[in-house]
């Protein structure tokens, strides 16, 4: 229920003067709460809110109609759940408006979870309020509603102060971290949970999309540089604590340009985007840069350089450090640009032009991932920039990644575990020379985890990646995915929403979403970010195996059937039919589907061979395959801790030996 206006316009002081006007909230509340909620009602007024609430609002049609409009012109709406509310037709409906309109501010009374819909946004807990107006927790509700009216400045920050950085760290890159965090976390959440584009979530003043510069060299085969080169400028620009960077994904969506500049920023959900185009000639590169604001879609800021191919790394530098002046300027009203390299990490780069250039050309090979050769041309290129320079991390870097490719996708179990060491040592090598490159620290943690199936030594590197990657959608993925599944809901949440948010057009961001949502056996809401995924990819493996997955588990068998019979990835397809159809009764069919799983892969699906197992009731076979899956080193035991399949096997010692071997208890 609610809404009764008082006044939202300024109002006239005793000298004639306006005096400033008070944020005005609206507040939605069950009626069996009320007498609650004239306490909640008088706190929000002694601290200065206006508050809209039904007392004085009359029935009937002009009742919905005051409704709509006071929701509307609130600057935030105050959700009350409880018991009685979370089933009221009407609190949902307000709430469902106070979420489309991006002003909720949800409170518990009770400590009830909120209903479907409403479990992301955290609600200020009221169990333990004695009812008065100067509490912490109606303290609470005036920060939250403050913030959304951009007023929150005033009030201390629940979750960074200065106290907490590092001392060599300047207020101003505090306050724009704490601003990226907290947009982040609300457009990220916005994009991921409704299922819609980047435009419903436009990330503020400090976004920007680095799109990929044009090939002007008149040579195909140069595009490796120009895309390179944009891409160099994107990870400088990343590391920027005061910017929030469209990860190279998304921002490649719009590679031939066939849409205008405020079309392009509005599907990206940026404010600016960054064009360019390069030039290469003998020793000679030209290269312009071009600033563009996404509202108007004109130019900010544009500038050509002219320079020998030795000089390339100052170009990027430059143009990296004009455009975070830029925009950084205009987000601090009035405020300077940063100091050249005050504002980013170690780069971990080069200044040797031979290593740089096998270094495009290898990410280049490894970005199409079409096969082993691929990727064993794309490790040699990696090779020759080590060999060129011998301290350029990043490359080292990046060799760790192609190791860890070519492990995961074409190794047979002899060469495996040499692939994973080399892939450890190359990360670590990384680190050492750049001890801040947090995509070194993201490889190390995922070979770490999930090649040798070690979650308590993949934990710190995995730390030290989501502190100084926080501008890397990919970083930030694999973070999250580590998280959600050695039981960390909250992180991954947090670092998964951040990744939507960097690389919302990325149909792979959107599948590892929805292994965050089902790792915390939220089943239906892993659906949209899956079927989102496959919108974008419709061929993309493992998704629709994904969906049969929480299908099943919802006990919707023939859409999870359905599911599984798309899935082209052999292990999740046949293991999930050998399941769907055990439960459907058809059990010749189940036994098929798991003699051809037998057949195909082998030791290749030890897990799954157990998630079918466990599932049919045999609990010593299952416990038998995954021991052997543990002996093998296979990947899929990085599941288990929460994988619902393993479920009748959760009294199992046995069991319980395999998660502690993995480390799950100390991740």
């Amino acid at each position: 229920m609610t809404a009764r206006p008082t006044t939202a316009d300024p109002s006239p002081g005793t000298d004639g003067a306006t005096s400033p006007r008070k944020a005005t909230v609206f507040l939605s509340y069950a009626r069996a709460d009320k007498d609650r909620a004239v306490r909640l009602v008088q706190g929000l007024q002694a601290a200065g809110l206006e508050v809209w609430w039904d007392t004085l609002v009359e029935g009937g049609a002009e009742f919905a109609r005051t409704i709509e409009a006071a929701l509307h012109s609130c600057d935030a709406v105050v959700v009350v759940w409880s018991q009685a509310s979370v089933g009221s037709d009407w609190v949902l409906d307000e709430a469902a408006k106070g979420r489309d309109l991006r002003k909720l501010v949800p409170v518990s009374l009770d400590g009830v979870e909120p209903p479907m819909g409403f479990r992301r946004y955290h609600s200020i807990n009221l169990a333990g309020w004695d009812g008065g107006t100067q509490s912490p927790e109606v303290q609470a509700i005036v920060r939250g509603v403050m913030a959304l009216d951009g007023r929150g400045s005033s009030a201390p920050s629940p979750t960074l102060s200065a106290s907490d950085a590092p001392p060599s760290a300047s207020r101003r890159r505090l306050l724009l971290a704490a601003a990226g965090v907290a947009l982040a976390g609300v457009a990220g959440a916005l994009v991921w949970r409704r299922g819609g584009d980047a435009r419903d979530s436009r990330a503020g003043g400090n976004s920007v999309a680095v799109l990929p510069f044009q090939n002007l060299s008149g040579d195909p085969a140069q595009a490796y540089f120009s895309d390179g080169l944009a891409e160099e400028v994107r990870a400088t620009l990343a590391r920027n604590a005061g910017l929030l960077v469209m990860a190279q994904a998304s921002s490649a969506q719009f590679r031939d340009r066939a849409d205008d500049a405020r079309s392009i920023a509005d599907k990206l959900g940026v404010t600016y985007l960054l064009a360019g185009s390069v030039r290469r000639a003998g020793e000679k590169v030209r290269v312009a840069a071009d600033l563009i604001d996404g509202d108007s879609g004109f130019s900010r800021w544009s500038q050509t350089f002219e320079r020998r191919l030795d000089d390339i790394f100052g170009v990027q530098s430059e143009i990296a450090t004009t455009v975070a002046a830029e925009i950084i300027a205009r987000v601090e009203t009035g405020g300077a640009p940063p100091e050249p390299g005050r504002e980013t990490l170690d780069s971990g780069g080069t200044q040797d032009l031979a290593a740089f250039d096998a270094y495009l050309r290898g990410r280049a090979l490894y970005d199409l991932s079409v096969d082993e050769a691929s990727e064993l041309a794309a490790l040699a290129q990696f090779d020759a920039a080590i060999a060129a320079d011998p301290d350029f991390a990043r490359a080292h870097a990046a060799r760790a990644r192609s190791l860890t490719a070519i492990a995961n996708q074409y190794a047979d179990l002899d060469r495996r575990n040499g692939l994973y060491e080399a892939a450890i040592a190359s990360a670590a090598r990384a680190i050492d020379l750049a001890p801040d490159l947090a995509d070194a620290h993201s490889t190390l943690g995922f070979t770490l985890f999930q090649g040798q199936l070690d979650a308590k030594a993949a934990r710190v590197p995995f730390e030290r990646s989501a502190t100084t990657g926080a501008g890397e959608a990919t970083v930030m993925a694999r973070y999250a995915q580590y998280c959600a599944r050695v039981g960390r809901d909250r992180a991954a949440t947090t670092a998964m929403q951040r990744a939507v948010l960097l690389d919302p057009l990325n149909p792979l961001i959107h599948r590892a979403a929805a292994s965050v949502e089902y790792a915390a056996r939220r089943y239906a809401e892993s659906l949209p970010p899956l079927r989102q995924a496959l919108a974008m990819n419709p061929k993309m493996s493992r998704s629709h195996a994904s969906m049969g997955d929480a299908l099943l588990m919802l006990g919707r068998l023939a859409e999870a059937r359905t599911e599984y019979l798309a899935e082209p990835a052999a292990d999740f397809r046949l293991a999930g039919l050998a399941i769907v159809e055990h439960r459907l009764g058809k059990t010749v069919e189940a036994q098929a589907a798991m003699a051809q799983l037998l057949a195909e892969r082998g030791e290749q699906a030890l897990y799954q061979q157990g998630q079918v197992y466990a599932q049919w009731t045999e609990h010593d076979t299952a416990i038998e395959r995954l021991e052997q899956a543990r002996v093998v080193g296979d990947s899929g035991l990085i599941y288990a801790r929460n994988d619902p399949f393993l479920d009748p096997l959760r009294g199992d010692p046995r069991l319980a030996r395999i998660l502690q071997s993995i480390g799950f208890d100390q991740a």
